[in-house]
């Protein structure tokens, strides 16, 4: 076994050299010659993303964000985006680890293709600082994603890269458009239309909410091919390079969105007028395509959401540990041990939880899974990603209720951590629109029965004791309430569905603690018991307070 070494420098934050869950699941993930590469590489990107990427982070969110430069001194509307110089080598830095490129090429120094535990590994890190910037990470992971997988050669070997750079060539962030003022979610209704010419396609229409808008090299776009049908199947997706022999492609941006958060990436409204445009894959498969990178981006999501609730559970827990209070530190009171201790568990094992649905997404685009794996990933992929937005939103807030009064000021990363996670409910799919999903798998592919069968069988392998007693109970409960949902008329699944994801999230992440508790031991056994017990509400007024009584043994290790 490979012993991981990865120490914080002196004096200097680290957000990798004492995470022992992510190091664990890498343990288990990635080979030997792999992994010692991903732990020197994780220490230093680790070092990187908690001093001088977070330093950047600070000064973008709060003076130094994205501006649109309309038009030039001559009036000639150049619609150039400028960022800030910290934010050009926070992307210059990124890239270079291969968070996106090492996914779909060789790693020079091991001989082998990276793989997306790796990256994601390297995103949960970076989003601890600045989940703004991890969204254009996000686009380029998605445009790559697109490129490799449908692309013809000629569109591939012109785009794709320079999309999958490390230094080597130059760089093309990506980006995604698919949102149109008149649809929103309902991308059947959009209306950007393709002209075909003698020279090839050309794009007219804009696009309403366009994030990388200016910084991407190349945005895969949906667009109408004239004549196609009407609705979603008329949609074919199209790879869009942002300039043509050094000039702006036919792209205007009109403005940018004023966020409430992530302000590291420009989000704006697009013009495409005669823009060129190549087509990617079948011209009629465009949205099936551009919902599979949906997925991919969904589980950035998930990333970037237990990246922001590992800093928020890490700068609560610090802060407690140093403000004093009626002469006591706040973490010799109750109340407060046992709310940390209840961050602690569940963001624990969130994350075991979203790295075991990425070690099966590795599975799922490398070819190796069954059909039935591959509706338990996009089930898994719902629900977790809904499930991580709104624990986001949750840690920051408990984060800034731990600092008090200091929690509210711009002098901590509070703030910035709640504005930055209000967005990963909405981005990707709100929960209504997870919710549609969860209905789609169940009435399509009898996804809660998938869903039944996995983590039954998963619970069958585990030594019995009292928890997973209480887990088998909820389990079958669960089971008897999707299969009475399933027969549900259309109406009433949408009313039902998103109280079953939240079940359905919270048992699948039980089953991973009583499993990390099983094969791991030490603290991961008491959170494990805790998890259980906050979720389903065991505990009886009065009785034993464990997250009390482990504590000091969990937060001082």
């Amino acid at each position: 076994m490979v012993v991981l070494k990865g120490q914080a420098l002196s004096g200097e934050r680290n957000f990798y050299s004492k995470d022992e869950t992510l190091k664990k699941i890498l343990v288990d993930v990635l080979p030997a010659d792999f992994l010692e590469y991903a732990d020197r590489e994780l220490s230093s990107f680790g070092r990187l993303a908690a001093n001088e990427i977070d330093e950047r982070a600070r000064h973008t969110d709060r003076e130094g964000g994205p501006k649109l430069e309309k038009y030039d001194r001559l009036g000639e509307d150049i619609s150039h985006v400028w960022v800030n110089e910290g934010y050009k080598k926070t992307v210059s830095e990124t890239y270079a680890t291969g968070i996106v490129g090492y996914v779909h090429k060789e790693i020079p120094e091991i001989g082998r293709k990276g793989n997306y535990v790796y990256s994601f590994a390297q995103g949960y890190l970076l989003s601890q600082s600045e989940p703004g910037f991890y969204c254009p990470v996000t686009l380029t992971m998605a445009t790559a994603y697109l490129l490799d997988h449908f692309a013809d050669e000629e569109v591939k070997a012109r785009f794709l890269p320079h999309v999958c750079a490390t230094e080597d060539v130059e760089l093309f962030e990506g980006a995604t458009f698919l949102t149109e003022r008149q649809g929103g979610s309902d991308v059947g209704a959009n209306e950007v239309k393709a002209v075909e010419s003698e020279s090839g396609y050309h794009l007219y229409g804009e696009k309403y909410f366009a994030s990388n808008a200016g910084m991407a090299g190349v945005a895969m776009v949906l667009a109408r091919i004239e004549g196609a049908p009407e609705g979603s199947r008329g949609l074919t997706l199209f790879a869009v390079p942002w300039r043509v022999d050094g000039k702006l492609n036919g792209i205007k941006i009109r403005r940018l969105k004023d966020k409430l958060g992530v302000r590291a990436v420009p989000s704006g409204e697009v013009e495409f007028d005669g823009a060129e445009a190549f087509v990617v894959g079948d011209p009629a498969q465009g949205l099936k395509y551009m919902m599979e990178a949906l997925n991919l981006s969904r589980i950035c999501n998930g990333v970037a959401s237990i990246g922001i609730m590992k800093r928020a559970l890490d700068e609560a827990a610090e802060y407690a540990g140093r403000r004093t209070a009626f002469g006591r530190k706040l973490t010799d009171f109750p109340m407060v041990q046992d709310s940390l201790m209840k961050l602690r568990a569940k963001q624990e094992f969130e994350t075991a939880a979203i790295f075991d649905l990425i070690t099966l997404y590795d599975r799922i685009t490398s070819g190796e899974a069954s059909s039935e794996e591959q509706v338990l990933n996009r089930l898994l992929i719902a629900i977790l990603k809904k499930e991580s937005a709104e624990q986001a939103i949750h840690f920051s807030h408990e984060a800034i209720e731990m600092h008090g009064g200091n929690g509210y000021i711009e002098d901590f990363v509070t703030p910035r951590l709640l504005r930055n996670a209000q967005v990963l409910t909405v981005w990707e799919g709100t929960a209504n629109i997870l919710g549609l999903e969860l209905i789609r798998l169940v009435n399509k592919f009898s996804a809660h029965e998938v869903f039944g069968r996995h983590l039954m069988g998963r619970l069958n392998k585990l030594a019995a004791t009292a928890d997973v007693e209480v887990v088998r109970c909820k389990l079958k409960e669960l089971q008897g309430e999707l299969t009475t949902f399933a027969g549900f008329e259309a109406d009433l699944q949408t009313f039902e569905a998103k109280i079953l994801m939240q079940k359905m999230a919270q048992l699948f992440e039980n089953v991973v603690a009583l499993e990390w508790a099983e094969k791991h031991g030490g603290v991961y056994v008491p959170l494990a018991e805790i998890f259980t017990e906050m979720t389903w509400n065991t505990r009886e007024l009065g009785a034993e307070m464990k997250t009390v009584k482990y504590f000091g043994y969990v937060m001082g290790g």
